[in-house]
């Protein structure tokens, strides 16, 4: 089964996002094979995963976990130097950027989860 990770064709060398028309194009291509896991949910390609799947999970977790989490995960990658995609890594300076997944997680949470609730609970979506 193909994993399909959204951030790895997002986040171009530099971590300069893809245009939008190419990842709208580059995930119908991976969501057209059979069998597939999609890891992630960005809103620019929802409706192509979402229609062309047969599952959707949906993990609503709560902020003090998520934040465990991405704080544990973030600071991992800095000392390990671990590569991402595309030759990005994190480093401790980008931890002040306001889009730094640790600060991103942080100011969406809330937001995200009425969101998803709301998206969830679309008819469209066979809910």
């Amino acid at each position: 089964m193909a994993h399909v990770e959204l951030d790895a064709i997002h986040h171009l060398p530099g971590w300069e996002p893809i245009q939008r028309d190419a990842f709208r194009e580059e995930v119908a291509r991976r969501c057209a094979d059979d069998g597939w896991v999609v890891d992630g949910n960005y809103s620019a390609v929802r409706d192509l995963v979402w229609q062309a799947a047969d599952t959707v999970v949906f993990l609503d977790l709560p902020r003090p976990r998520v934040m465990k989490q991405v704080i544990r995960r973030s600071a991992r990658r800095v000392v390990t130097r671990q590569e991402l995609w595309n030759g990005n890594r994190e480093s401790a300076r980008s931890w002040v950027r306001p889009d730094h997944p640790i600060r991103w997680s942080w100011s969406q949470h809330a937001r995200k989860r009425r969101n998803y609730a709301l998206v969830l609970a679309d008819p469209v979506h066979g809910a």
